[in-house]
């Protein structure tokens, strides 16, 4: 009979216990969720790229699951400490192995808060280039010309020679012509075929010069367009040019030359 009420005893006790763990659960969900929000919203009213803001809500989730989880064991009656303890040389064990991601993730960090580049601007680095799609925490992805993919470790990235065209590429435009040809009429009727086209911005103004003179003579036309502009600007000029020379009777010598 003793060692029933005992164990009655015992039952009754940890049921309660069983109660207020789930009770601290529950509320440790709840604030969880509500702290969540209120973080979200206050990383909204800031100018914090996402990347950060996913960090700064998810350290503030974390943080309070892990001691909403301490509580709960707590409840139960489990010594929490040698369990800290025994997760600490774990997570020490662990760290060694995702050394790499953790770096990735410092330099995305990094990445998002000092902003060397941002979404939508061009770039080239590592010998490759392309258009910034997506900044990440581990991973920043680029978009060349053929529509892929390049994703780059962050880590792979601080440190390195970053060359940032932004949001607009300078074209560079070439096309010989015999050392006997009126340059005048040439000059003017490349700049009016590079002025005139929809793609080239008007600020800053394209510019057209000569580039070298020899047996033949180098005619040269900068200009900027737009990102996306880049290959199909130079797919309109190149003809367009030729035949606005041909029309005002100057022969381009050979074929015209890609910068």
């Amino acid at each position: 009979m003793h060692g029933t009420e005992l164990a009655a005893n015992a039952a009754v006790d940890y049921s309660f216990k069983l109660i207020g763990a789930a009770v601290i659960a529950m509320v440790g969900l709840l604030a969880t969720r509500w702290m969540g929000v209120l973080t979200a919203r206050w990383v909204d009213r800031r100018a914090i790229d996402p990347p950060v803001r996913h960090l700064i809500v998810g350290v503030v989730r974390g943080g309070i699951v892990t001691l909403t989880l301490i509580a709960v064991l707590d409840k139960l009656g489990i010594q929490v400490a040698p369990l800290v303890a025994g997760l600490g040389v774990a997570g020490l064990g662990l760290g060694f192995a995702l050394q790499g991601i953790l770096g990735d993730l410092i330099a995305g960090v990094y990445i998002a808060a000092m902003k060397p580049f941002g979404v939508g601007e061009y770039l080239e680095l590592l010998g490759v280039q392309g258009e910034v799609v997506d900044i990440g925490l581990l991973a920043t992805t680029l978009m060349p010309a053929d529509a892929s993919r390049i994703v780059i470790p962050n880590k792979k990235i601080i440190g390195e020679v970053l060359h940032r065209y932004g949001t607009a590429r300078q074209l560079t435009l070439k096309v010989t012509v015999t050392a006997h040809t009126d340059l005048d009429r040439a000059l003017a009727a490349v700049r009016d075929v590079v002025s005139a086209n929809a793609r080239v911005l008007k600020t800053p103004p394209p510019v057209t010069a000569v580039d070298t003179l020899a047996d033949t003579v180098t005619i040269v036309a900068k200009a900027w367009v737009a990102i996306a502009d880049w290959e199909p600007a130079q797919a309109e000029l190149y003809p367009a040019i030729v035949d606005r020379l041909r029309r005002a009777g100057i022969a381009p010598f050979g074929a015209p030359k890609v910068a």
